[in-house]
């Protein structure tokens, strides 16, 4: 059990840069008795906190400031000096980290927890980081129906009972306090609270951030009062802890008039990263909804021509065929269980248009307005790769790093999934989606935990994974626009 300080932070947010400056936030939790620090970037004046939130006898508060882009770029919190690789116009280096946690974080004892962020840590020490990009499952709060007697008891029965249930104030200060609380414990962590205050992060939210399977689940428990309730805790929380935000507070440069979707986008010199939010709207028949749609379409007809994206899916876009498997759990008793884990993908029959549209809308982007793209993905708790060949001969390239935290399952697991993998799918005719082993491995998924690393060298990108057992993999190569 961690034990958690007075003052917790800073969290580093990424809100974009040029050739000139870093723009960033950062967030720390102090008691309410006490006054915030000071925040002072190297060269410049003191950054001015705004306070965000005030809760369970803590206040979390907001510094907006800017860097000067070079890589010795630094900032003073108090009494200490922070480095940041502050310079994104040049050579970069990117982490990519997803699945932070398990389903009940008291049978992972810390050390063992977080060996791979100990791991990436001492990367970034030899070799700095300019940005980590989290890409869903931050937070496993399902431990949410254990806060309260009641939450308990609807979790349990919720499934066969078809009558809402009313939740209580206390029921809803009791959720409050658990994500409040979850949040404060994982990051006070100390390994992984040294890269929040050196790398600038961006994340976007999965199931587990809410409770698992959010939004898959039957729509009668997600509009009832609990459910319904529940993600609105997890949602505050979450603009919160991930997004240093809040609705009224949005961040800087963000679409203050977005409310029903939470996509993020951040831009760089070259290339842009985008999160499209798979969750706010989710229900079982569908992964976006209209305010999702319209984010993530104008956030990728405003990128510059030739800047490659990065989108951040925080379930795999390219994937095998499941619908066999869902038919099988239509039959088969006692399996009903397994639907929503279904049902959270994109390769889910009931996504199939859908998921028809987002790679239609990825190769419109790479084909006409000549922007490479990328799309980095987490969820499964297996690295892997994927790729589907455009119109126009040029790649989308697929990188899946999962978990960071989260134990792997079994080998054989793994081994049957892959099984699954080869025998190909082709949501786009003639477009035949490939998942391949990751460079220098023989099975298609690694069921190891891991982190993923890309590279940008001149005009070069390329991609490695760190696996815990089997170590680096050989860089691979990731294409330009007319490649």
């Amino acid at each position: 059990m961690t034990t958690l300080s007075e003052t917790i932070g800073p969290l580093l947010f990424a809100r974009g840069a040029d050739e000139n400056q870093c723009r960033l936030s950062a967030i720390v939790v102090t008691p309410d008795n006490l006054d915030p620090p000071l925040l002072v970037p190297a060269d410049g004046q003191e950054a001015m906190p705004a306070r965000l939130h005030s809760q369970f006898g803590k206040t979390v508060w907001r510094y907006d400031f800017r860097l000067p882009s070079r890589e010795n770029a630094a900032y003073r919190l108090g009494d200490v000096i922070f480095p940041v690789a502050a310079d994104l116009s040049g050579d970069v280096r990117i982490a990519y980290v997803s699945c932070n946690g398990q389903e009940s974080e008291a049978d992972q004892p810390s050390n063992e927890r977080n060996a791979m962020w100990r791991r990436l840590a001492a990367e970034h020490a030899r070799t700095p980081f300019a940005l980590l990009l989290r890409g869903g499952d931050q937070l496993y709060a399902d431990e949410v129906f254990q806060s309260h007697f009641a939450l308990a008891r609807w979790a349990a029965n919720a499934r066969k009972e078809k009558t809402d249930h009313v939740l209580s104030a206390d029921m809803r200060m009791a959720a409050e306090s658990h994500y409040f609380h979850r949040y404060l414990t994982l990051y006070a962590q100390p390994e992984i609270a040294h890269l929040n205050a050196r790398v600038p992060s961006l994340m976007m939210w999965d199931d587990h951030d809410i409770f698992d399977g959010w939004g898959s689940l039957p729509e009668k428990l997600l509009d009832g009062q609990v459910g319904r309730g529940l993600f609105d805790v997890a949602r505050r929380m979450f603009m919160l802890f991930q997004l240093g935000a809040t609705d009224e507070t949005p961040p800087v440069g963000g679409d203050e008039s977005q409310r029903q979707s939470l996509t993020q986008v951040v831009r760089f010199p070259r290339f842009s990263v985008i999160a499209p939010d798979l969750r706010s709207e989710r229900r079982p028949t569908r992964v976006m909804g209209p305010a999702g749609w319209t984010a993530f379409e104008r956030a990728l007809a405003q990128t510059n021509r030739d800047d490659r994206i990065l989108v951040m899916s925080s379930v795999p876009v390219l994937g095998p065929r499941f619908s066999w498997i869902e038919k099988l759990l239509d039959v088969l008793p006692g399996v009903q269980k397994y639907e929503d884990d279904m049902l959270d993908q994109w390769q889910s029959r009931s996504h199939r248009a859908e998921w028809q549209r987002m790679l239609e809308t990825l190769q419109r982007h790479a084909t006409e307005g000549q922007n490479p793209v990328t799309v980095l993905s987490g969820e499964i708790h297996l690295a892997t790769r994927g790729e589907m060949r455009f119109t126009d001969g040029t790649i989308l390239h697929q990188l899946v790093a999962s978990g960071i935290a989260h134990p792997p399952p079994p080998a054989s697991y793994a081994r049957v999934l892959g099984y699954l993998a080869a025998l190909g799918e082709n949501p786009l005719r003639g477009q035949p989606v490939r998942l391949k082993p990751l460079p220098g491995q023989m099975q298609i998924y690694a069921a190891e935990r891991n982190y993923a690393v890309m590279n940008r060298r001149g005009q070069e990108w390329s991609a490695e994974w760190e696996l815990e057992g089997s170590g680096r993999t050989p860089a691979m190569a990731l294409g330009g626009a007319h490649d």
